[in-house]
């Protein structure tokens, strides 16, 4: 089809060169003008911090201090509702359940459920995983390279099964929410499941899901192909869910689901676009790149534990010489964690446990070295003193392959957690709004006349 197109559209490709050059001179824009007109680029402070545009009762993000205008580096600190990240986990792991449901119910309502209302609101996911009749077939067996773009083309597809759609009605958007927070993950299983078997001439295995599996538990139930998984294996994916439902309004995605709602829109074009946005490398695809760098980290690092070998690889890496010669450790630093990622120090301790059970404890340790020494060397070679910790994105890629799941699927099992702070989000936009979001752009192009056609060069 591209080729056809190329053929019938030659003659304007063949000036198409000269195009190109005229738009990136066209679309280029003076460095020093960000400075001459306060522009803060990325909605980011000159410090790094971000710029205050909006208010939120769903989640905070805690990594530094502000006294007397000086950013101080501080512990991370991720609160859900006003209750600490690690206080939640802590609490299920106590009482031996899994806990993503609860902090689901949390983070859309606002208070922890009791006993009656988190068996109501549980039984209610579950009831809404199953997908339309034929839904699967006619959608999510349509090809895409790209699981991302499957799952926010099947999110946009259900609102042609929705007969309030575009009701803005409290009530339905919650119900609207909470149907999409229990499809996503059957959405992921089955794209998956329908990428890796039906496009390579596999048998296809898909799975209907399990009524009596919790959320964590049934999407390892669907993505196996003999269902079987074990409890240690259901709680890191419980804990991985947990530690991704949500992230303060700041973040790419969320702030898109503020802009998005702020128009309008319905829920499935809100979320969807939530979706794009985390598809994004510098955002949610940041985990895959961070696997990728490890594979030729072990690839070039004949001895894993050679910790002189490693920081010599890991000194080439932020040279700019090895890896994708961006002079990044990706997994290292954060825009707003300082002295650590509280999900990362979760993470991490479940990521030794299972190292320890799968036998990568080599693996575990080199992870744990280049952690320690990046910071380190990068002040010594940037000739500073900047706090630099490990973001979650360091270590869920490793445990994700600890478990068997491929690098495809990283950023999309981050989406369906993430579905639940989108849709708080959008809920928050809606009820507290008002209005439009509509930041201002400068213009500065040089005035211009109009030519007539014929006296154009």
């Amino acid at each position: 089809m591209h080729e056809t197109i190329l053929n019938e559209n030659k003659e304007f490709l063949d000036s198409v060169d000269n195009l190109i050059e005229l738009v990136s001179q066209m679309d280029k824009i003076d460095q020093e003008l960000y400075f001459q007109y306060n522009v803060k680029r990325g909605l980011r402070n000159s410090d790094g911090t971000g710029v205050l545009v909006g208010l939120t009762a769903i989640g905070e993000v805690h990594g530094y201090v502000i006294d007397d205008n000086d950013k101080i580096p501080a512990e991370g600190n991720l609160l859900y509702r006003g209750i600490k990240l690690k206080e939640l986990i802590e609490g299920s792991r106590r009482e031996g359940r899994f806990g993503f449901e609860e902090i689901c119910f949390l983070i859309l309502f606002g208070k922890l459920p009791n006993k009656a209302e988190l068996e109501t609101f549980t039984r209610l996911l579950v009831s809404l995983r199953a997908l339309p009749q034929n839904f699967v077939e006619d959608m999510i067996k349509a090809p895409s390279p790209n699981i991302m773009n499957k799952m926010a083309r099947a999110i946009l597809t259900l609102y042609s099964y929705d007969s309030n759609a575009d009701d803005l009605s409290l009530q339905n958007v919650l119900m609207q929410s909470i149907s999409l927070i229990a499809k996503m993950p059957i959405i992921v299983a089955n794209s998956y499941s329908i990428k890796k078997y039906a496009y390579d001439n596999k048998s296809l295995v898909i799975h209907t899901h399990n009524p009596e599996l919790s959320t964590a538990e049934n999407f390892l139930y669907m993505l196996r192909p003999d269902r079987h998984f074990t409890k240690e294996e259901a709680e890191i994916i419980d804990l991985c869910l947990i530690i991704h439902a949500e992230h303060g309004g700041g973040n790419n995605s969320a702030f898109t689901t503020h802009v998005v709602s702020s128009s309008g829109t319905d829920t499935y074009a809100a979320i969807s676009a939530a979706i794009n946005s985390l598809k994004g490398p510098l955002h949610g695809g940041a985990a895959t790149t961070v696997a990728k760098m490890f594979s030729e980290i072990k690839e070039n690092v004949k001895d894993w534990e050679n910790e002189e070998e490693i920081r010599a690889y890991v000194t080439k890496i932020l040279n700019k010489e090895a890896f994708d010669k961006s002079g990044l450790v990706y997994g290292m630093g954060h825009a707003i964690y300082t002295l650590s990622d509280p999900r990362a120090v979760l993470l991490k301790e479940k990521a030794k446990e299972l190292a320890k059970i799968k036998g990568a404890e080599k693996e575990f340790k080199l992870y744990d070295t280049v952690e320690r020494v990046t910071p380190e060397i990068f002040n010594a070679l940037k000739k500073t003193n900047k706090p630099l910790c490990a973001n979650v994105d360091f270590y869920s890629g490793f445990v994700y392959n600890l478990l068997g799941i491929n690098e495809e699927l990283f950023t999309p099992i981050f989406a369906m957690s993430r579905t639940v702070g989108w849709c708080a989000h959008r809920i928050e936009e809606i009820v507290s709004g008002g209005r439009i979001i509509r930041p201002a752009y400068k213009s500065i192009t040089s005035k211009q006349h109009y030519i007539p056609l014929n006296e154009r060069e």
